[in-house]
């Protein structure tokens, strides 16, 4: 732009070359490590076997089986779970509590239920599904993560790169792309395509979602088998 007002009899000089070399550029983007289809079975065994708290392994399977996000799990409330004994169970995750700041359907599967009632009878009373004595009342940001060092992951997995290893499986098999990144709360970028793609694909994202409870399920040794 300096450049051109210099061209162009507006300015003088060009001050941004004053700067040259005393920015850094940006690094290359670090992802986070995820584990790939073949490792996923070791890694859910070294979940099952986990010998710390049970609220954080089943934090971690829960993680597993829906692809939300850390604090998106931390700050669930029990009065978000929608039929959870009805025939289309669904956790509704308010607005304010999303990355996208876009309110987030979540379809449950049999397996998801099942963590989430276990959950329920550990958390007694409380209104928040992870309770602990901490500042925010729920475990910190940190517990899942510090759980699968203790496990031997440390730079091998993160609780966000099972949002990665779903991703990837889904496309390989076939699923469409849309529903995976909706289930992912991934805000369309494209803003035309925005405006006009606000469907939420809840009963084909339900469909998926009991593929994939039922593929962790053969990846972990247990008796379902994936379709």
């Amino acid at each position: 732009m300096f450049r051109f007002a210099v061209a162009g009899g507006r300015a003088t000089r060009d001050p941004s070359q004053d700067l040259r070399g005393a920015l850094r550029t940006a690094g290359p983007q670090k992802h986070r490590a995820a584990v790939k289809a073949p490792e996923l079975g070791k890694l859910l065994r070294a979940i099952e076997s986990y010998q710390g708290e049970r609220s954080t392994l089943l934090a971690l399977k829960l993680v597993a089986h829906t692809f939300l996000r850390t604090s998106e799990i931390r700050f669930g409330q029990w009065s978000e779970l929608e039929q959870l004994d009805g025939p289309v169970p669904q956790w509704r995750i308010p607005a304010e509590r999303m990355k996208s700041r876009i309110e987030h359907l979540v379809p449950l599967t049999s397996q998801a239920i099942a963590i989430l009632k276990e959950l329920k009878v550990q958390a007694a009373n409380s209104r928040f599904m992870f309770p602990a004595p901490t500042k925010e009342g729920v475990i910190s940001q940190n517990t899942l993560i510090y759980a699968l060092y203790r496990m031997g992951y440390h730079s091998r997995a993160t609780v966000h790169g099972f949002r990665s290893t779903a991703s990837t499986i889904l496309n390989e098999q076939g699923f469409n792309r849309d529903w995976i990144e909706r289930q992912l709360a991934h805000v369309e970028r494209n803003d035309v395509r925005a405006a006009y793609n606000t469907a939420e694909w809840l009963s084909d994202r339900r469909i998926m979602l009991c593929w994939w409870s039922d593929y962790l399920d053969a990846a972990t040794g247990e008796s379902a088998t994936v379709g």
